[in-house]
């Protein structure tokens, strides 16, 4: 499993609504996985780059959720912006589940494919609705 496929999968749970995985992902979640960490809750630092790309500073606190299991030999962790403990049980869970080999194209295929899409729609639609509010300025020239 390389780094980058997860962290994909990860980002997707974690900016998905929880009804959204509510629906989809009970069915196939165990009925007791073994907590390594139960939901908590807690601030983390967020640091920014000066224009984007010059030296790090100190942003600002944000209120993160996190929580980790273990389903058979695989460790997941769910990280969550906010406070909803369940939401980061439920990115654990699936994060273990989807570094099962024998079951990872499956969920794949039923969670993480149809969240990204809608994950993308939302962000096409937040940009459309930015789009839509631009304002035009231009300069004159004065004196010609």
């Amino acid at each position: 499993m390389d780094t980058s496929t997860r962290q994909r999968w990860l980002a997707v749970l974690a900016n998905s609504p929880i009804e959204r995985l509510l629906e989809l992902l009970p069915p196939a979640l165990p009925a007791a996985p073994r907590w390594l960490r139960r939901a908590e809750s807690g601030l983390m630092m967020l640091q920014g780059r000066s224009g984007g790309s010059g030296a790090r500073f100190n942003l600002g606190e944000i209120s993160v959720s996190r929580a980790s299991c273990q389903i058979g030999d695989h460790v997941g962790h769910g990280w969550v912006r906010g406070g909803d403990g369940r939401h980061a049980e439920l990115i654990a869970q699936a994060d273990a589940l989807l570094q099962d080999p024998a079951r990872h194209s499956q969920l794949m295929e039923q969670w993480i494919t149809p969240l990204a899409a809608e994950l993308s729609e939302r962000r096409a639609e937040r940009s459309r609705e930015a789009a839509a509010s631009k304002v035009e300025f231009f300069t004159m020239v004065r004196g010609e």
